[in-house]
């Protein structure tokens, strides 16, 4: 015959005045965790008290009860309901509800209690969240209701908003926490699907690839095109953005490549427009030009407009509160945010002032074009004032006229030699009275000139210098570069393969700054530059030297023109000047190099920047994604390839020797030693458990 299970008898629960309650001692909880005591008061005049507290009779000495209940279970409860009764919202009578146990061990029921409860699953709070969103409840009434941040509840919506096959998939513990937070980056559920599948069959299932993965083809709201066009405008023309709640995005993904596209050309063809209105001549415009895209073309050289009486009086006005500032903080090492904030401003605004636009005659307006394009900032670049040679105006230097000596030096000058082989010149028949002096003749003497002049110069260093400079000068910033007798010349090659970004570099800026800047203190005319170029101090002198020298600087490879020689000259001349090309702003991306290149090649630079352990991460991962991975891996490494390389010096700076063919070989054939997700403790699940954990705890 079955024995029949034995019935369990449950705790009586009654209400019991508040005043009637004590804390116990054998509570085991004693570090404060969770939400705060005040917020849980609020929480119980929202909702009042949704679980009852676990209490013992206290007895005294005899074993007799006292009338009184210790609470082993439930103390933060009833320190919120004790805030409540300091507050008068709670009267010291009013009964709470209480579960009454005399059997077991007091210090049992506490820890019983706090372990065995189940947090709540994170997909059930985001769930919950969503409900009471639909509901009607804001997400600041949410957060205020359940004391989190309005941030934490957009995130917790944008976790329930994920593709439900998803959140099966995260509910079933196919997906960690972190992997689902990245595909909240894009809100298109066939695309976090297709992305899941790709996912399945990939080796690297790092959030970080999925956030690349979904976000490919997609232009960076940090990208000088939507700078440009700005994302309200975009948003409105009906673009969306793909946003990571969960970590820095600098302002997300602009998702609709071709839009961005069609709002950056109607755009810069409106401020073309006005620059059009100018009467220039011809307008290019391009989102970007490449390097050298003014290469052959005359500049003009304007006119700074001058302030207006206005523009004056206010420059003074900022002017003397940037001076009244600087004296009185003078002795203060560290500003107050606001001042040095203030002085950034006034800095800037002073600033604009100096940079005035320039003025052109209209006759030279009319021969002359402007390009149109974005800065690298994301502003309107206008480009103005060059002429194309075909639009240039006839040299007409007038006809030889008798007696017009200057001239014929002139056209002796322009010869390209001097030859005492060349066929005599016929003399003149002797006429009466003061006649020319026949070409014959005036070749020999200036033959002997010249012959005069070379002497004279090789004794006199500084006039050389000098000599050298001007005609250098004449070459770089005039169009007509014959104003010299010295046979020099200048050259400054062109790019003919453009390098991505080669326009926007940080060299390519700073030399255009520099460009401008010399030639906005060099005299209009050619024929006034020789005195002014007299005139300057040594140091100057030297400063513009080194500019003009430098734009001749050709150390191209190309495979049609081999010039081993010169590009070993190139290495000394970078050995000399200390070249440093990260340092120059030179990144190892996708674009510039490692998309470009083999995997080999790949895994060689992360082995030299980051180590083999690094490299062996990202050794299984196909050349697309490997070049991605190794772009990050890389970033602010100032690593470089060989070809960028300043050699002794580099080599002295890293101190270690390129790894071999054959460990670059292995780690490409193996895939890598180390499992993925497992390097410096790394783990595909790592966090994910805490994550939740935290979660849940909100």
């Amino acid at each position: 015959m079955a024995t029949a299970a034995k019935k369990i008898t449950l705790s009586p629960s009654r209400d019991i005045p508040f005043n009637k309650l004590v804390l116990s001692q054998s509570n085991v909880r004693r570090i404060k965790a969770g939400v705060s005591i005040e917020e849980l008061a609020e929480d119980i005049v929202r909702r009042g008290l949704l679980q009852g507290l676990s209490v013992r009779p206290v007895k005294d000495e005899g074993g007799v009860e006292t009338g009184m209940f210790e609470i082993p279970a439930g103390g933060r409860r009833y320190r919120a309901l004790e805030v409540l009764v300091k507050q008068k919202r709670l009267a010291k009578t009013a009964p709470v509800p209480c579960v009454v146990r005399d059997d077991g061990i007091a210090e049992e029921d506490s820890l019983a209690e706090n372990v065995q409860r189940a947090p709540l699953h994170p997909l059930d709070q985001f769930r919950a969240f969503l409900t009471l969103r639909e509901k009607g409840q804001s997400e600041e009434e949410i957060a205020a209701v359940f004391f989190v941040s309005v941030g934490i509840v957009k995130q917790r919506l944008k976790l329930a908003s994920v593709s439900p096959a998803l959140l099966e998939i995260y509910a079933d513990d196919g997906l960690t926490l972190d992997q689902l937070m990245a595909f909240t980056v894009s809100a298109d559920h066939s695309r976090q699907e297709q992305v899941f599948e790709r996912l399945k069959a990939s080796y690297d299932k790092q959030p970080y690839a999925i956030r690349r993965m979904l976000t490919e083809g997609a232009v960076r709201a940090s990208d000088k095109r939507a700078q440009f066009i700005g994302i309200d405008a975009y948003v409105e023309a009906g673009g969306t953005i793909m946003r990571d709640l969960f970590q820095g995005d600098d302002g997300g993904w602009l998702q609709d490549v071709a839009l961005v596209d069609r709002l950056v050309a109607d755009k810069l063809e409106r401020e073309a427009e006005t620059i059009r209105a100018e009467g220039w001549k011809w307008i290019e415009i391009a989102p970007d030009f490449a390097y050298g895209h003014a290469f052959g073309l005359r500049q003009l050289r304007g006119e700074p407009l001058p302030l207006t009486a206005d523009e004056q009086t206010t420059r003074e006005a900022l002017q003397g509160e940037r001076d009244r500032l600087s004296e009185e903080y003078d002795s203060v090492e560290d500003l107050p945010e606001e001042i040095d904030q203030r002085l950034a401003e006034l800095e800037a605004a002073l600033e604009s002032f100096e940079a005035r636009p320039l003025a052109f005659e209209p006759a030279e307006i009319a021969r002359a074009g402007a390009f149109v394009s974005i800065a690298p900032d994301g502003s309107l670049r206008v480009e103005r004032g060059y002429v194309r040679p075909e639009d240039e105006l006839p040299v007409d230097d007038g006809p030889a006229e008798a007696g017009d000596e200057l001239a014929m030096a002139d056209a002796i000058r322009d010869s390209d030699s001097i030859s005492a082989d060349t066929e005599p010149m016929a003399e003149p028949e002797e006429e009466e009275g003061l006649s020319p002096i026949s070409d014959r003749l005036m070749t020999e003497l200036t033959a002997h000139r010249t012959l005069g002049l070379r002497h004279a110069l090789g004794e006199q260093p500084d006039i050389a210098f000098l000599a050298a400079l001007h005609v250098l000068t004449l070459k770089t910033f005039y169009h007509y570069g014959s104003d010299s007798c010295l046979e020099l010349d200048l050259k400054s090659v062109g790019f003919g393969a453009q390098a991505p970004g080669l326009n926007d570099s940080l060299c390519a800026r700073a030399i255009s700054t520099r460009h401008d800047d010399w030639a906005k203190v060099l005299p209009k005319e050619a024929t006034e530059l020789w005195d002014a170029l007299q005139a300057w101090d040594g140091d100057r002198q030297a400063a513009l030297f080194a500019h003009v020298v430098s734009l001749s600087v050709n150390a191209v490879h190309e495979a049609w023109n081999r010039r081993p020689r010169a590009l070993a000259h190139a290495d000394w001349l970078a050995l000399a000047v200390d070249l440093d090309m990260a340092a120059a702003g030179w990144r190892p991306t996708v674009d510039t190099f490692l998309g470009r290149v083999t995997k080999a090649r790949i895994l060689q630079a992360v082995i030299e920047a980051k180590g083999q352990q690094a490299a062996d991460r990202i050794a299984h991962l196909r050349k697309g994604d490997m070049a991605s991975e190794a772009e990050t891996l890389l970033a602010d490494s100032a690593w470089l390839p060989e070809p960028l390389r300043t050699p002794k010096r580099d080599n002295a700076k890293t101190g270690e020797s390129e790894p071999s063919a054959a460990a670059v070989e292995k780690t490409a054939a193996t895939g890598g030693e180390t499992a993925v997700g497992e390097v410096d403790g790394f783990s595909d699940n790592a966090g994910a458990e805490d994550s939740a954990q935290t979660i849940a705890a909100e």
